[in-house]
């Protein structure tokens, strides 16, 4: 068994396996110190490099040869070396340049989030909220594309995607006939079928869940609320396919949408079939296991569902219901 190797990430030691990247050491210390990411996914092989969010410097590079990288570097490209030490948050150089990277994603993105059903789980609204600027510098017309239809349960909306190239990567790895890709080059690029082919095939449906913004979205979802006004509960079911761990998102007792479990990191845990995702969608077909935890810095903790009573949404103040009663007599006997 190989030895481990150090790595400090803003002032912080960790030990990791030989070959672990930074983005993956600053995971296992966790909080604010981990890089954001917009195109790795870990249980995807080949993700990552792409939208340069989580740029981090390296400060030194390791015991043997402690220069520091000349060029702040992708994290979730970039493997540990003993004794290495990472700037993070505590770098202005990095705060600079990731709010230079999150204006060039942005400079083609719509501002459509009051209709897209993507608000509330979006990490570019995370992103956008935590290292944007007022307002952007790009005078020239956006890049807009046709409407194109890929089947009846994924909605694409190709003027939002950011190509991450993590739906392509989803799909050549858990499926058997990847029919999607990127065509064109340069900022002609786009994720489209070869002509207007349907994404059909049993695990399909997981490319929503990679999405990290609204480019791909669910059909049967689609237009039907808003995901902070839903109750998601973690169930599970006897599937031949897949593992059959799910999320159900309930409005009432209606299951709204069939989702995979997602970590901290918004990363599935394990890729869900079709047959779960879209035809089960009544409580009877599942086994409940209890609400799901969602972080309190997510707008959808803020129903307080996991509560047995929710707190009220009307908080009762005794000194403005009296004076407000006093008001109404007054202008009564006027």
């Amino acid at each position: 068994m190989s030895e481990k190797v150090k790595v400090t990430i803003d002032g912080i030691t960790v030990e990791v396996e030989p070959g672990t990247s930074i983005l993956n050491a600053a995971r296992q210390i966790g909080g604010d110190i981990v890089p954001p990411a917009m195109c790795y996914y870990s249980k995807l092989e080949g993700s990552g490099g792409k939208c340069r969010t989580c740029l981090v410097k390296v400060s030194k590079g390791s015991e043997k040869d402690p220069r520091p990288m000349p060029k702040l570097v992708a994290s979730c490209r970039t493997g540990v070396m003993d004794g290495m030490e990472v700037e993070n948050i505590t770098s202005p150089e990095v705060i600079e340049a990731r709010k230079g990277v999150v204006e060039m994603l942005l400079i083609n993105h719509p501002l459509d989030c009051p209709i897209c059903d993507q608000a509330g789980e979006c990490h570019l609204q995370d992103l956008s909220y935590e290292h944007g600027v007022e307002k952007t510098r790009y005078e020239f017309e956006r890049r807009t594309f046709d409407k194109i239809d890929i089947g009846d349960k994924i909605q694409l909306h190709m003027t939002r995607c950011i190509l991450c190239y993590r739906c392509v990567y989803v799909a050549d790895q858990i499926t058997n006939n990847r029919v999607h890709g990127v065509l064109g080059r340069g900022d002609a690029s786009e994720i489209s079928t070869y002509i207007e082919k349907a994404i059909d095939n049993d695990f399909s449906g997981n490319v929503i869940d990679v999405c990290p913004v609204g480019a791909l979205t669910d059909r049967t979802f689609r237009f039907k609320n808003r995901v902070w006004f839903t109750k998601p509960v973690d169930a599970h079911r006897d599937c031949p396919t897949c593992k059959g761990e799910v999320t159900l998102w309930y409005k009432g007792e209606e299951v709204l949408r069939v989702t995979g479990r997602k970590d901290q990191f918004g990363e599935v845990a394990d890729f869900i079939c079709n047959t779960c995702r879209f035809e089960t969608k009544k409580t009877s077909d599942w086994v409940i296991e209890g609400p799901r935890h969602i972080a309190k810095t997510s707008v959808i903790s803020s129903n307080h569902y996991e509560m047995a009573k929710p707190l009220d949404v009307i908080k009762h103040n005794p000194i403005l219901i009296e004076a407000n009663k006093e008001e109404f007599e007054r202008a009564t006997k006027i």
